[in-house]
């Protein structure tokens, strides 16, 4: 880039901004992690995990230094992240409410589920409360086929899942 006057100027990283603060911390057990796996393209999972461990989700900056770090095309980097459920590209609440609607928990009656969780939460799935408290969010499939619908309540999966159950559950983090 070139200024009024001629001269180049060096423009700044724009991973080194937006992901972090410079100097913080978690950029280097981020780094420490792609170290340690040699930075190979076949520990990206492991390192998505990381990533959403230290930072809480994955934003488009973190997945691009990623991309950059492990030399993988940004498209495969968000096909990865965007695949499983487990990982979140928008910064999620306090709390997280995920229902499955794979086959077997949709047949069973998780659709029906997700619609009366968005009515009794007047959230929409994929969202997060404004008050930042609550997640309410989907996912294709938890693999508890057997104990179809199934729901993970803060990383804890609940079975044989009803409107009832669950609302019972997210009573107790708001009385």
């Amino acid at each position: 880039m070139q200024t009024k006057r001629g001269k180049r100027m060096a423009l700044p990283s724009p991973q080194a901004e937006r992901v972090a603060p410079v100097g913080d911390s978690r950029l280097k057990l981020l780094e420490a992690t792609m170290k340690r796996h040699q930075y190979r393209a076949d520990a990206l999972i492991e390192v998505l995990h990381k990533g959403q461990e230290l930072f809480g989700y994955l934003s488009p900056a973190l997945l691009t230094l990623i991309a950059r770090s492990l030399r993988l095309p940004p498209s495969r980097v968000y096909g990865v992240a965007t695949f499983y459920h487990f990982f979140a590209l928008a910064p999620q609440g306090e709390h997280t409410c995920t229902v499955c609607l794979g086959t077997a928990c949709y047949v069973k009656g998780g659709a029906a589920l997700l619609a009366e969780l968005e009515q009794a939460t007047a959230l929409r799935a994929g969202t997060t409360s404004a008050d930042g408290r609550l997640s309410l969010l989907t996912a294709r499939c938890l693999g508890a086929c057997g104990i179809a619908p199934a729901v993970v309540i803060d990383g804890a999966v609940t079975g044989h899942a009803t409107s009832a159950i669950v609302q019972g559950k997210l009573r107790e983090w708001f009385d």
